[in-house]
C-alpha cells in the first residue's frame, strides 16, 4: 500500500515581512489573511494621510466673543505700544482691525453679522488702546500709577486725547474698521 502525500499549500507572506507575526491567540494576523484589505502605501514625502478639512461654522455668538476677546487684548497692547513709544502708530490700529477680524471669521464663520461688529469693535479698541496710551504717558510725566490716572482721571486722559487728535487718527480709524469688516469676511472657513 503506498501513500500519497498531499502537495504543500502555500502560506500567506506577512505584509510588513515578519513570517513570524501572529495575534496573542496564536492565530495569524488579520494582514496574513488572504483577501485582507491592505492599507495603500504611504505617499512619499507626506508623512501623515490626509484630513478632511473642518466643517464649516456659523456660530455667531463665539464669533462675537472671540472677536471682543481679541478686542481687549489689542486695545491693550496697541496702548502698550503707545505709551512706550510715546508716538501714535497708525499701522498698528491696521493690526488690530486685522486680529479683530480674524478672530471673528475664523471662530465664528461666515455669520453676515460678524463683518460688521468687527468694524465696531475695532474702532473702540482703537480708541480705549489710544487712551491707555495717553494714559501712560500722562502717568509717567506725573510720577503716578497708571491706573490712578485711567480709572481717577478718566476725564483727564480724554481731554488730552481729543487734544492729540488730527485727522490722520481718524483715518486710521477708518482703515481699522475696513482691515476688520473684510478680515472678518476672508478669514471665514
Amino acid at each position: 500500500m503506498t501513500q500519497s502525500v498531499p502537495p504543500p499549500q502555500p502560506q500567506p507572506q506577512p505584509v510588513d515581512g515578519n513570517p513570524y507575526a501572529q495575534a496573542a491567540d496564536g492565530a495569524p494576523d488579520a494582514a496574513q489573511q488572504p483577501g485582507a484589505a491592505v492599507p495603500p502605501p504611504p505617499v512619499p514625502g507626506v508623512p501623515y494621510a490626509p484630513v478632511a478639512p473642518a466643517p464649516a461654522k456659523n456660530n455667531v455668538g463665539l464669533g462675537l466673543g472671540a472677536a471682543f476677546v481679541a478686542a481687549v487684548v489689542a486695545a491693550g497692547v496697541y496702548g502698550a505700544i503707545i505709551g512706550l513709544t510715546k508716538h501714535e502708530i497708525g499701522w498698528a490700529a491696521v493690526g488690530v482691525g486685522f486680529l479683530i477680524g480674524l478672530a471673528a471669521g475664523r471662530v465664528g464663520g461666515r455669520n453676515p453679522v460678524l463683518p460688521v461688529a468687527s468694524a465696531v469693535l475695532s474702532l473702540g479698541s482703537v480708541y480705549i488702546g489710544q487712551l491707555v496710551g495717553d494714559a501712560m504717558i500722562l502717568a509717567k510725566a506725573a510720577s503716578v500709577s497708571f491706573t490712578e490716572v485711567f480709572f481717577q482721571h478718566f476725564d483727564v486722559v480724554q481731554e488730552a486725547w481729543k487734544a492729540d487728535a488730527d485727522p490722520l487718527t481718524f483715518v486710521f480709524f477708518a482703515i481699522a474698521a475696513y482691515v476688520a469688516f473684510t478680515g472678518a469676511k476672508k478669514a471665514a472657513v
